[in-house]
C-alpha cells in the first residue's frame, strides 16, 4: 500500500500517518537542520545572563540595498506555512525560486504578498492568509518543489530593517501532477486614463489561477468599483471566457460594500443604516482594510481586498491573462474611467518554466505616500 505523503493537509486527513519529515527555518535555525535549533551563543544582549538555548537570535538584520537568503532547501517537499513580521511592507521584496531556476516564481513586496501593501493593520482571517494583531503575517499556500527551494528578501529602503520569520516545510515525495506556486506584483500609480489595469499577463504553461489581492487608492470622489474583471484563457483575444460584473462583485460583496446603498436598492429605504463602507473578512474573500479620510465617498480612501479561488480555481492549459477595469461614475449617470493608485498580487500554480515577469518598480515607484 502506498504511504501518505503528508501533502494536501486538511481536517479529513490529520489522523493519517506519514513518513514526511517536518522541518522549520528561522533566525534560530537558519538551515532548518534536525536537532540544531536555538544554538546561538549570546554576544551580550538580553540573553547574556541566561546563555545558549534561551532566546538569543530571534531575528536578522538587512541593510539598505542588501539581499539576504532566508532559505535554501534541497530535495523534494513543500512549504506549508510562512510567518513574517516587522519589515517595511513595500520596500522588502520577497522572492522564491523553484528547482534551480534562475528567475523567481514569486517576486512580490513582502507586505503585498500577505495582503498588507498599505502597511496599515487590518484584521484578515482567511484560509490561506491571515493578518493577526501587531503585525503577524501568515500564509498557508502549499508550495511543492522537487529539487530545491530558495527564498530571499531584498531591502530596497533607505534604512536597515529587522526580519522575524519562520518557514515551516516538509520533505516528502511530490506527485507528478503537482504544479509550482507563483505570485506576481504589479502597480499603476496613477492608472492611465481609459486603459484597463493588468493583473497578470504573459503566462505560458498549464495550471490554475487561485487568488487576487489588491490595494486600491481612490483619487476621485464617488463610487469607484464599477469595473469588470476578465480572464482570458487559452487563445482568447478580444473577448474573455470569464467576465465579471463589477469590482465589489468579484471580491464577493455587492452595492459598494455599503449597507446603506444595499438597503436603498433592495428595500427602497435606508432601514436606519448610515451610508458607509463595511469591512469584512471571510475564508475566501474580503475587504479587510478601509483607510478613510473625512466622510465616506471621498478622494484618497484606500482599500485592501482579496479573493481566493480555492474551491473554484480558474484552470488554463496554455496561457492566461487577467485584467480589471478602473471605473466609477461621473455626472449624468455616465461611467468615469479612473486614474487611481492600484496595486495587485496574482497567485497561481503552473508548470515550469516560470514566465518572464515585468520589472519591479524602484523604491519611488513602490512607496505609499
Amino acid at each position: 500500500m502506498k504511504t501518505f505523503n503528508g501533502l494536501g493537509m486538511n481536517l479529513g486527513n490529520l489522523a493519517r500517518l506519514s513518513k514526511a519529515k517536518t522541518r522549520s527555518i528561522s533566525a534560530e535555525n537558519p538551515k532548518g537542520e534536525k536537532g540544531r535549533g536555538g544554538m546561538a551563543v549570546p554576544q551580550g544582549g538580553a540573553a547574556r545572563e541566561l546563555g545558549q538555548g534561551w532566546k538569543v537570535q530571534p531575528c536578522i538584520s538587512i541593510k539598505p540595498g542588501e539581499t539576504v537568503e532566508i532559505a535554501d532547501i534541497r530535495g523534494a517537499g513543500a512549504i506549508q506555512h510562512l510567518w513574517m513580521t516587522a519589515a517595511h511592507p513595500r520596500f522588502a521584496i520577497l522572492r522564491i525560486y523553484w528547482d534551480d531556476q534562475k528567475r523567481p516564481s514569486v517576486e512580490v513586496p513582502y507586505g503585498d504578498f500577505f495582503c498588507n501593501g498599505w502597511g496599515v493593520y487590518g484584521q484578515l482571517s482567511s484560509l490561506p492568509v491571515c493578518l493577526n494583531p501587531g503585525s503577524g503575517m501568515n500564509c498557508w499556500w502549499e508550495m511543492p518543489f522537487r529539487k530545491r527551494c530558495r527564498m530571499t528578501l531584498e531591502n530596497r529602503g533607505a534604512a536597515e530593517t529587522h526580519l522575524y520569520y519562520q518557514i515551516d516545510y516538509t520533505l516528502t515525495e511530490v506527485p507528478e501532477d503537482c504544479a509550482y506556486f507563483h505570485a506576481q506584483f504589479r502597480r499603476a500609480n496613477p492608472q492611465p486614463y481609459g486603459e484597463v489595469y493588468t493583473i497578470l499577463d504573459g503566462v505560458r504553461g498549464w495550471g490554475q489561477y487561485v487568488g487576487t489581492s489588491m490595494c486600491w487608492g481612490v483619487n476621485n470622489t464617488g463610487w469607484w468599483g464599477e469595473g469588470e474583471i476578465k480572464f482570458y484563457l487559452d487563445g482568447d483575444r478580444r473577448f474573455p471566457t470569464i467576465c465579471g460584473t463589477g469590482t465589489e462583485d468579484y471580491f464577493l460583496g455587492s452595492y459598494n460594500f455599503d449597507p446603506g446603498t444595499s438597503n436603498r436598492c433592495t428595500f427602497g429605504d435606508t432601514r436606519g443604516e448610515a451610508s458607509r463602507y463595511q469591512p469584512f473578512t471571510t475564508p475566501y474573500s474580503g475587504m479587510h482594510q478601509v483607510i478613510r479620510p473625512d466622510g465616506v465617498y471621498q478622494s484618497q480612501t484606500r482599500f485592501g481586498m482579496y479573493r481566493w479561488h480555492i474551491p473554484d480555481p480558474i484552470r488554463f492549459e496554455r496561457e492566461l491573462r487577467v485584467t480589471i477595469q478602473a471605473l466609477g461614475w461621473r455626472s449624468g449617470g455616465r461611467y468615469l474611467p479612473l486614474q487611481d493608485d492600484i496595486a495587485s498580487v496574482a497567485y497561481w500554480y503552473q508548470t515550469l518554466p516560470t514566465p518572464v515577469f515585468p520589472k519591479l518598480p524602484g523604491a519611488d515607484g513602490l512607496e505609499v505616500i
